[in-house]
């Protein structure tokens, strides 16, 4: 009888798959066998794109009369250090005794490529087989039967292993071309002007875009001049109000102002008090209070303009996605993204969560209507325990189907990351960091189902003289999901739809200003007690941190300011869940980026920047957001059949022609020291923990 043949992307998933088959004993130099299943493994990839020089030994030598280099077909090879299990893998294929072949490896465009490079590399053709796709969300016992109950044949993702096999051509082309390219004009000027040896200038699709990301802010953080300000707040009744130029005012529109509720110049401030008050000279007290009884101005009132008290309601945020897990982690735990990606991979590969690397924030309808398994498994781990008995005897969950939190249309591959509430048992062998992970993704996933925070809002304002001064508090009522999800701390690094008014959340009112506003109505007049100055001034950017870049790579679409082609790329990031941690990593391996591994902060190295100033004089194109998410957008086409593969490597290589074309023809390497001048003065004195100090020789 003919076997059937699972193939894994690692040793340990394939494990899972072995128990799942009851698979026991039979074990093999690389796989398990049994009279009906054979079960074996990659080690991640197993082949990999040759180097030039596999096609003609002479390009092994740079060489600018070499590029652009294009090959007509692309030679592949196997991984050295891998080539044994190769070898194993590729002898199953073969075996005349294999009648069905489960490719089960990751469900995404690197697992599918993964195989199919397998598969292409392996001397004796498959094709005739029966082979089906594993399309699985998590390695419970339940999935990895339905996976393959359900497996599709194989030829239902052709589409993907295009997309996945031109995704692998394109940066293996432009990161070929475009290093090469530049390293011959500019590398050996780089390495003189820093002192030190000579290195390539290594540039990509998606990192040189991060790479720009990173200087830019840098720059306006540099070229930043703070601008201070002047907002005036009135006394009355014992109740503090903000002054805002409203219509009415005389200083509606005014040159002055900076914003509507303040100015430019303290002077400025100081007439506007000076108006209320009539009086043509100002005195305030040692505590800078301007009382209206020292100025004239006994028995001033403010009148009541209107009061406004209503309920505001605050839904749960949606699911994580691998960006969101990651850019919370950075700023909760002080994690750098890919230490995330492990700790997400790790308790995927435990059966305790979901597959991380997905873009998507919901759940899909069939997921939603077993949903109750999740939240049963979850009444055996303590810490969530009690959450999940609370949900489980309410209904919300029920009706998860037909909330905001369930959309099949906003799910490509993976729907969100959430508890499996299988194998909670494993808890116990987690580190301290992973455990906490597993618990923010539990708290996150069981907040969707308790009701919405409820805040109640109060707006007062009131008229003196001709100026309108205004009261707006937010007091939380309800805590709804915050029982189980928590009041956020602090909203540095956020970059999504939870970071929006959280700062309002932490802001308590005292009982006797609850008692004042509440006791207002419109007309009422209240003493005016006087006046304050407060003086402020504009902060420069943020610099971004481990989460709020990979956030920013996520929504690079938002960084373009051409609204046709935003809204043509809608959706496209920059890279993908599954690359943008490793990309992040090797930008700071390689010398271009630092990062605070104490804060996550993240900042450009003077190499960085010196290959920016390149770049940026030389194929522009390379660090905007524009071109990198419209690459991206096009892989998405051609994985679900719009954009053919022959369209795309046509575009692909008239791109990469032109390009290197140009930079052959420039002759700028020795203008570009005085860029390299205008940075140096900004990492001479830069050391310290987490830093990197490099030496730079300027010669002028």
């Amino acid at each position: 009888m003919s076997k059937e043949l699972f193939i894994a992307e690692k040793p340990s998933v394939a494990r899972e798959f072995a128990k799942t088959l009851g698979v026991a004993g039979g074990r093999h130099d690389g796989y398990m066998e049994t009279e009906q299943y054979i079960v074996t493994w990659c080690f991640g990839h197993l082949v990999t794109m040759s180097y030039p020089e596999a096609y003609d030994p002479s390009l092994k030598r740079w060489s600018l009369e070499t590029l652009p280099f294009l090959p007509e077909e692309f030679r592949y090879e196997v991984i050295g250090d891998v080539s044994k299990q190769f070898g194993i893998v590729s002898a199953l294929l073969a075996r005349e005794d294999v009648g069905r072949i489960y490719v089960c490896t990751d469900s995404g465009r690197e697992g599918e490529y993964i195989y199919r490079l397998v598969e292409m590399m392996s001397p004796a053709s498959v094709k005739n087989k029966d082979r089906r796709r594993v399309w699985i969300d998590s390695f419970t016992e339940e999935e990895i039967k339905r996976g393959i109950r359900d497996a599709k044949p194989l030829s239902a993702y052709d589409h993907l292993s295009d997309s996945a096999f031109l995704r692998a051509k394109e940066d293996y082309l432009m990161g070929i071309n475009f290093s090469r390219v530049l390293s011959l004009k500019y590398a050996g000027g780089i390495a003189d002007y820093r002192g030190g040896k000579y290195a390539a200038v290594a540039v990509g699709r998606v990192m040189t875009c991060v790479l720009g990301m990173v200087v830019r802010r840098e720059r306006e953080i540099r070229t930043f001049v703070k601008q201070p300000f002047y907002r005036v707040n009135g006394y009355f009744g014992g109740i503090e109000a903000e002054w805002k130029a409203v219509e009415g005012s005389p200083y509606a529109g005014s040159p002055l102002l900076y914003k509507d509720n303040g100015f430019k110049n303290r002077e400025d401030a100081e007439k506007l008090i000076a108006g209320i008050f009539d009086t043509p000279a100002l005195h305030a007290d040692p505590d800078d209070f301007y009382r209206s009884s020292d100025n004239g101005a006994e028995g001033l009132q403010a009148s009541v303009e209107s009061t406004n008290r209503r309920t505001e309601k605050k839904n749960p945020p949606l699911l994580y996605n691998l960006a969101e897990l990651q850019n919370d982690c950075s700023r909760m735990f002080r994690i750098s993204p890919d230490e995330t990606l492990k700790v997400a991979q790790e308790l995927y590969e435990k059966k305790m969560t979901t597959y991380p690397r997905t873009d998507a924030r919901v759940l899909s309808t069939a997921v939603a209507k077993e949903i109750s398994r999740n939240l049963k498994g979850l009444m055996s781990y303590e810490p969530m325990s009690a959450f999940a008995g609370e949900v489980l005897q309410g209904d919300a969950w029920k009706k998860i189907g037909k909330s905001r939190y369930t959309n099949d249309k906003a799910i490509t591959d993976h729907y969100a990351i959430i508890p499996t509430g299988a194998a909670t048992g494993a808890a116990a062998s987690l580190s301290d960091l992973s455990r906490k992970v597993y618990e923010q993704i539990c708290r996150r996933f069981l907040a969707i189902f308790y009701p919405p925070a409820v805040y109640e809002k109060t707006q007062v304002e009131l008229k003196c003289r001709d100026e309108h001064f205004f009261v707006n508090t937010r007091v939380l009522k309800d805590e709804g999901y915050l029982k189980v999800l928590g009041r956020p701390k602090s909203t540095q690094g956020k970059g999504s739809e939870e970071a929006n008014g959280q700062e309002e959340e932490q802001e308590a009112m005292t009982p006797d200003l609850e008692k004042k506003l509440s006791g207002l109505k419109k007309g009422m007049l209240l003493r005016a007690d006087g006046f304050r100055i407060r003086q402020g001034e504009t902060k420069p950017p943020a610099r971004y941190n481990s989460g709020s870049l990979i956030l920013a790579m996520e929504n690079a679409g938002q960084l373009i300011e051409d609204e046709d082609l935003r809204e043509q790329i809608k959706g496209a990031g920059i890279g993908t869940s599954a690359t943008r941690a490793e990309i992040l990593a090797k930008l700071v391996k390689i010398g271009y980026l630092n990062l605070n591994k104490k804060t996550q902060i993240i900042s450009p190295e003077m190499l960085g920047e010196m290959v920016y100033d390149v770049v940026d004089h030389s194929i522009r194109s390379l660090l905007n957001a524009e071109l990198t998410a419209s690459w991206e957008k096009g892989l998405t086409g051609v994985a679900d059949g719009t954009i053919s593969t022959d369209e795309y490597m046509e575009k692909l290589e008239g791109f990469i022609t032109r390009r290197v074309n140009v930079v052959k023809g420039l002759s700028n390497q020795s203008e570009m020291r005085r860029f390299y001048d205008a940075a140096a003065p900004f990492y001479k004195k830069k050391s310290g923990k987490g830093s990197t100090s490099g030496r730079m020789r300027s010669k002028k």
